[in-house]
Formats: structure tokens, sequence, C-alpha cells
């Protein structure tokens, strides 16, 4: 099942009760996903090549409503195409997140002396189960998916996909968007919603699980922090993560969850 259905009306999306955060609105990773996994879906048809990168905005809660899309490319051809896409909830003139994503076509390139490094491969279903529930007690973006905590390393395994023709970065960007909330400084205390998401691959995922080995800085004094991680597979390193985090107080009517983000 994907998260979001196509409505008859082109560029338009019926969302599923998984896409909600922790508290209100929609998770930023679903909204994150949605918008790049519709880049992803007209990358062959445009040869545009495979997406690398993808820069999201959170510019204000996307409440749980139909939405609609716009695509803008950038730029095309050559080696690199960069593609916008913007969204909106139906009916409504003001945006609530927009992401640029980066498409490369892959070319070999030969470079004397240079090896790929070699991992040692992993089997998350070892690690102990994470299911941690929303503020508001109702299905949300975590049900989603499988998560597990590693020694140092925290593991997801996406069961529905964005779309129906959702690529891999799409597939990353749910579980990146965890990133600050794996390794928030203090538990409890207060929501860290992220304003923003960056997500780079070097090579798409090879399996289902996608792993984040995360860190996160807070400025209390300022209300601000920033979030990064690695990204890993089964197989090793996959890319890298980082988003800036904004501290505010829970809401009054809802208890700590130490659920991590309620991004977008």
């Amino acid at each position: 099942m994907a998260i979001f259905e196509p409505s008859a009306t082109p560029h338009h999306w019926k969302p599923a009760a998984l896409a909600a955060g922790p508290f209100a609105g929609f998770q930023g990773g679903a909204v994150a996903s949605l918008l790049t996994a519709e880049v992803e879906a007209m990358a062959g048809a445009r040869n545009w090549g495979t997406a690398i990168s993808a820069a999201a905005w959170f510019l204000r809660p996307t409440p749980m409503a139909d939405l609609r899309t716009q695509v803008s490319v950038v730029t095309e051809g050559g080696r690199v195409s960069v593609v916008d896409n913007t969204l909106w909830p139906a009916g409504e003139e003001q945006p609530c997140a927009t992401v640029r994503v980066t498409l490369s076509r892959e070319r070999a390139v030969e470079i004397p002396g240079f090896h790929g490094s070699a991992a040692a491969r992993v089997d998350p279903t070892v690690f102990p189960l994470r299911s941690p529930h929303a503020v508001h007690g109702r299905s949300w973006f975590m049900d989603a998916m499988e998560a597990r905590a590693g020694d140092d390393v925290a593991w997801f395994r996406m069961h529905h996909s964005a779309i129906t023709d959702a690529g891999p970065l799409s597939r990353v960007l749910g579980p990146a968007d965890w990133t600050h909330g794996i390794a928030r400084p203090v538990q409890n205390v207060v929501a860290d919603p992220n304003p923003n998401l960056a997500v780079q691959l070097f090579r798409p995922p090879r399996g289902a699980w996608v792993g984040v080995r995360a860190e996160a800085r807070w400025r209390a004094e300022a209300g601000l922090g920033v979030g990064s991680g690695v990204l890993f597979d089964v197989e090793g390193e996959i890319g890298r993560v980082s988003m800036s985090v904004i501290l505010v107080p829970f809401p009054r009517s809802a208890p700590a969850s130490g659920a991590g983000s309620a991004a977008g």
C-alpha cells in the first residue's frame, strides 16, 4: 500500500493516516518522501538519471488534507538535472513544503589506485524493536516502518512506499527525517521540529533496511540545534543526512512522548 494515492486530477494526492506526525498534521519525512518520489517517478521518461540528493524545506505545518503538487524543472540536460516540487493543501494558495532534487546520469570513471571500502554485512533483525507511539494515539508515520535500535546505528525498514512508483531516495528520506530525534541530547523535555532536511546518496540502498548513525547538538539559550548522520544499508555506507532543529515546548495537552521530531 502506498502512503499517498493519486487522485483523478494529475498532481493531486490523497494521504493515508500513516502520513501523520506525532502531534498534528503530516510528518515532515512523509511530505519530503512524496515530493521526491514524484520527481523520481518522472525521471525515467525525462532521462534525468538517478536522484542523488534532496533538500526539503517545511514552510509551515501541513494539515491532514488532500494535497496538490507542482513540479518545476530548474535545469535539465547534460549529466545533471535539478527539479523542484512544491506542495499545497488542495484549495489553498500558501505552500506548505518544497523540495529540490538533484539527479545525475551515472557514468563510470576509472581512477587508478582507488578502491571502495568493504564492510561486514549487518542483520538488523537481531536488534530490539522500537515502537514509539504518537501523542495523539492514532496511526502515524512511524507505523509505516519497522524500527530497531542497534549498537550505534538505528535501523528502519519501510513497509509502505510514499507512492506506487517511489524511487530509492524517497525511501531513505522517511528514516533520515528521524536523525535529530535519535540522538537527542535530552529526552522528554521539548519538541524538536526540523524546518529542513537534506540527504545526499552516493549509491542507492541495497535491500529494504536503512540505518542512521546520528548525532545532534542543541543551543538551549537560542532554542536551536542541528542533527546530522551517516546513512547505511546492510552492506555499508550510502550517504549523509543533516537538518536544522527548532526547540519548542510540547503542546500543553500533549505529554512528552520521546517520539522525536514533529517535523513539518
